[in-house]
C-alpha cells in the first residue's frame, strides 16, 4: 500500500468513526471537562462562552475613543488573502505575505465601513484587515513579566480582555502562548491552513464561518513548496506590488487548494464541517485541525493560542498525516495561476 493510499485509509477510518459530528455546549466547560475534549481532539461550539470579559461595549465610538491617536499594524492586500498563495508579474506562484500599513483606529474603521458596492475595505484598490498574529493583546512574556515587559498596540483595550481562559489553563497547566485580536470584514479571507495550537476563538461581534478539516484529510489539500513574497507599496504610484523574496528565503509549505467550499475543490473522499461562529458565541480549534475563515460583515474576534503537548505522540502523528517527504514544487509544472 502506497502511503497516499495509507493516509486516505486512515481517513476513512477516522470518519467512520466521528463523521461530521461536532459537541454545541450550552455554557463553558469545566477544566477537566476540557481536557477530556482536548483528548478527545475534535472541534466544539460553545453558544455561551463568557469569554467576552468586558469586550460587549466594544463599539466603533468605545474602540476609537479609547486607542485615540495611537498607531497599530494593519494587513494590506490587493486581495484580501494575507498569507496566501498569488500569482506574482512573472506568472509563478508564491506565498503572499502581507504589506503592513500603519494607522489608527478610527482611520482603519472608517475604511470598513466604506460604502459596500466598492471592491475593497479602502476603496482605493486594498483590502485591510487586523491580522498581526503575534500575540498582538498578550504574549507568554506577560505571565512571567510585568505588563511594561510585555508591550502592545493595543494596550487602551487589555482591560477589557481576559488575558488567559481560566478552564483552559486550568486544564493544560499554562498560559496561552499568544492572545490575538482580529478586525475585519467580508473581504478578507483566511486561506486554509492548520496550527500546532489548542484554539480557542471568540467572536466579539459580527460572525466568522469555518470550514474546516481533520488531520487525517490534509492529504486532500495538496501541500507544495513555494517560494515567498511580500506586498510592498511602490514609492512611485503608492499601489502594492507582489515582490519575490530573496533565494536564500525559505520556501513555504502550504495548501494548493485555494477555495476548498468551491466545487471540485476537494476529492470526494474530503469530509469538511462547516461552522458558523456568531458573537458570543467561542469555538475551540484542536491544534493540527485545518481551517479556512470567512466573516460575512466586519468582524470582531479574539483568539487564545495555546501550546500542544509536543512530547508525546501528537506532533509525530500530526506531521505524519501531512505525508511522509517533501512536497513538490508550487511551480513544477511551469507558469499557472491560482
Amino acid at each position: 500500500m502506497s502511503n497516499c493510499d495509507s493516509l486516505k485509509w486512515i481517513a476513512a477510518e477516522y470518519h467512520d468513526l466521528n463523521g461530521s459530528h461536532y459537541d454545541v455546549l450550552d455554557k463553558p466547560p469545566t477544566a477537566i471537562d476540557f481536557s477530556r475534549l482536548v483528548h478527545i481532539g475534535r472541534p466544539v461550539l460553545i453558544k455561551d462562552s463568557e469569554v467576552q470579559g468586558g469586550t460587549s461595549r466594544w463599539t466603533d465610538e468605545y474602540l476609537i475613543g479609547r486607542m485615540r491617536d495611537q498607531s497599530i499594524s494593519i494587513a494590506a492586500t490587493p486581495t484580501g488573502r494575507a498569507d496566501a498563495i498569488a500569482s506574482g508579474r512573472d506568472g509563478r506562484l508564491y506565498f503572499a505575505e502581507p504589506h503592513i500599513d500603519k494607522m489608527t483606529m478610527r482611520t482603519f474603521l472608517a475604511a470598513l465601513s466604506a460604502d459596500p458596492s466598492k471592491n475593497t475595505s479602502s476603496g482605493c484598490g486594498e483590502v485591510y484587515y487586523l491580522q498581526s498574529q503575534n500575540g498582538n493583546l498578550f504574549t507568554a512574556s506577560y505571565f512571567d513579566l510585568s505588563g511594561d515587559q510585555d508591550p502592545s498596540e493595543f494596550e487602551p483595550l487589555r482591560e477589557d480582555v481576559l488575558s488567559e481562559i481560566p478552564w483552559c489553563s486550568d486544564a493544560l497547566d499554562k498560559p496561552p502562548e499568544a492572545v490575538n485580536l482580529w478586525i475585519g470584514d467580508s473581504k478578507s479571507v483566511t486561506s486554509i491552513h492548520s496550527d500546532p495550537y489548542e484554539n480557542i476563538y471568540s467572536v466579539i461581534r459580527g460572525a466568522k464561518h469555518f470550514t474546516l478539516l481533520p488531520p487525517t484529510e490534509g492529504w486532500c489539500l495538496q501541500e507544495r513548496n513555494y517560494p515567498h513574497a511580500s506586498y510592498i507599496r511602490s514609492q512611485q504610484t503608492s499601489q502594492l506590488e507582489l515582490v519575490p523574496s530573496s533565494d536564500m528565503t525559505p520556501a513555504v509549505r502550504w495548501s494548493s487548494v485555494l477555495d476548498p467550499t468551491a466545487s471540485g475543490a476537494l476529492p470526494p473522499e474530503a469530509h469538511p464541517i462547516h461552522i458558523t461562529v456568531h458573537a458570543g458565541e467561542t469555538l475551540y480549534l484542536p491544534a493540527g485541525w485545518w481551517h479556512y475563515v470567512r466573516q460575512s460583515e466586519v468582524t470582531i474576534a479574539i483568539n487564545y493560542w495555546y501550546d500542544m503537548e509536543s512530547r508525546g505522540m501528537s506532533w509525530v502523528w500530526l506531521n505524519f498525516l501531512r505525508g511522509l517527504g517533501e512536497p513538490p514544487q508550487g511551480n513544477e509544472d511551469g507558469k499557472q495561476s491560482p
